[in-house]
């Protein structure tokens, strides 16, 4: 009896130790396009996504390159390209000026938090504030993080609502998550 009871006990325990092993990270999505490896920096998996290459130009354009390289941790609100495309015409293109490198900075800046909040951290946060969490940015922007029904969403300083439409995407030094609209300072 008392063997029998110990074999059993054997094998559910190596049956937890192998579920325990397969559930420990799921795959990183896909983003634009391109596999998004853990291993990578935020910079070297966004210049692979096909969907970021206005923002990945706008961050060269910034100098912002080497920071978004750095040891972080970083959570980075990535608008797509069509977020940008949405802008009034001309914008981008203004923005990239030289001359216009303070503005972007800040911009661009306003869409990255210094940690790292996976969307069950801000869906935590939010119920833990009453819905809605308010952050500052490495670029002193506030937002306001609010979780409902699954969703994410984020509003800036001008009132514009940006949604999360990938979560989670992991990086070396931080997060991703890609959103559908460029969140503006209070201008």
């Amino acid at each position: 009896m008392k063997l029998s009871t110990l074999r059993v006990l054997a094998a559910a325990a190596m049956l937890s130790v192998s579920a325990i092993g397969s559930i420990a990270y799921a795959e990183n999505p896909m983003v634009g396009g391109a596999p998004m490896s853990e291993t990578k920096d935020i910079i070297d998996n966004a210049v692979n996504s096909a969907d970021h290459t206005t923002l990945v130009a706008a961050v060269k354009a910034a100098g912002l390159v080497d920071t978004l390289k750095g040891a972080g941790p970083f959570t980075v609100l990535a608008p797509v390209n069509a977020a940008f495309d949405a802008l009034p015409a001309g914008t981008v293109d203004s923005l990239l000026k030289p001359e216009n490198k303070d503005q972007l900075v800040k911009i661009l800046t306003c869409h990255v938090i210094g940690a790292k909040a996976l969307s069950t951290d801000i869906t935590k946060m939010a119920m833990d504030d009453g819905g809605t969490h308010e952050v500052t940015t490495v670029g002193g922007c506030k937002l306001w993080l609010k979780a409902d029904g699954g969703k994410v969403t984020i509003t800036d300083e001008s009132g514009g609502v940006a949604t999360v439409t990938i979560a989670d995407v992991i990086q070396s030094n931080g997060v991703i998550h890609v959103i559908d609209k460029v969140l503006l300072p209070k201008m």
